[in-house]
């Protein structure tokens, strides 16, 4: 596992104006209200290709396509995240108690993590994301940046 309970400010840190100014209203909506989209909805549900999901908002790497799997949940699904990269943070909203998980390096919400739903993964767990808060980087355009 390889999340963190977030104690201290993410790095980067704007404003709700500066965050606005470079993230489509749905982004902010999402990232930096803690909202969700529509299940089924998302552009990386059903993304299979090679590569890293990074956060849409700062555009740290958060998760390998290796740990992605089909879930069924309407979001895309990882079993586990780049070390470091992602914080565990108690959510009591809507009167249940989850677990929210969030940008390591800017503080982006990136969905809910859930434990033992019997998913044949090495660690049972299942980070459910919103896809809005992701930008996929193939392994080819990763490759061009060396």
């Amino acid at each position: 596992m390889s999340t963190t309970t977030q104690s201290n400010p993410p790095p980067v840190q704007k404003s709700d104006e500066e965050w606005q100014a470079i993230l489509s209203p749905e982004q902010f909506r999402i990232l930096r209200q803690k909202g969700t989209e529509p299940a089924g909805t998302g552009e990386y549900e059903h993304t299979k290709d090679e590569g890293v999901y990074n956060c849409a908002a700062c555009d740290a790497p958060l998760y390998k396509s290796t740990t992605k799997f089909s879930s069924g949940c309407g979001w895309p699904a990882f079993f586990d995240a780049i070390p470091g990269a992602v914080n565990r943070n108690e959510d009591r909203s809507y009167g249940l108690t989850r677990t929210e998980i969030t940008c390591a390096n800017c503080g982006g919400h990136l969905g809910h993590v859930f434990k033992g739903e019997g998913f044949p993964t090495p660690i049972d767990e299942r980070h459910c994301v919103n896809s809005i808060s992701l930008n996929f980087k193939t392994e080819e355009t990763e490759d061009k940046k060396a």
